[in-house]
């Protein structure tokens, strides 16, 4: 089964993310993303106004092994608002 990133790279799965979250969200069910997320690909799913949810956490322990805690939350945050 493909992960969010594996899709998140080309414009025709971004636009098929939106559907998919914006079907879910009017069937009721709330979108969560992530499981391989990074800061190269999160930006065009944190767009989707329909994902309430995106999980990120193995990456950020991942990367705060070489740069720290604090300061790897604080970009992917960044790029996650300019997203929205």
């Amino acid at each position: 089964m493909p992960t969010t990133a594996d899709v998140a790279g080309s414009a025709a799965a971004a636009g098929a993310d939106r559907i998919a979250a914006a079907l879910a969200a009017k069937a009721g069910i709330e979108p969560h993303a992530g499981h391989g997320l990074t800061f190269d690909n999160v930006i065009p799913i944190a767009a989707i106004p329909q994902v309430m949810e995106l999980n990120i956490g193995h990456f950020l322990i991942g990367e705060a092994i070489f740069d720290g805690l604090a300061p790897v939350i604080r970009h992917m945050r960044a790029l996650m608002d300019a997203a929205r």
